[in-house]
């Protein structure tokens, strides 16, 4: 679920970004895009991971483990609009000379 959660994320701020040209400069959207994909592709391998153990690729059968994984992956993408914003706010800090 987790990897559902950021992949969806990471193509919602993809379209965004590709479907807006001009609020994906003024918003830095390209670096959010970056650090969702990123995290997908993280979870992907760890799926690559699970399935090499015998485990499921996404475990969606045990309810319990689907609201873990849910709430992991809003983590992930609430961490992720954190970094952004962070990163974003200091970019506009002006450099002292």
């Amino acid at each position: 679920m987790t990897l559902i959660l950021t992949a969806l994320a990471a193509l919602v701020v993809t379209a965004l970004r590709l479907g807006r040209p001009v609020l994906a400069v003024k918003w830095r959207l390209g670096m959010l895009a970056l650090l969702y994909w990123g995290a997908a592709l993280m979870w992907c391998v760890d799926g690559i991971a699970a399935l090499a153990e015998g485990a499921a690729f996404v475990e969606l059968a045990d309810p319990a483990v689907v609201l873990d994984d849910s709430l992991l992956g809003l983590s992930v993408i609430g961490l992720g609009l954190v970094v952004w914003g962070v990163c974003s706010a200091l970019r506009r800090v002006p450099a002292r000379a």
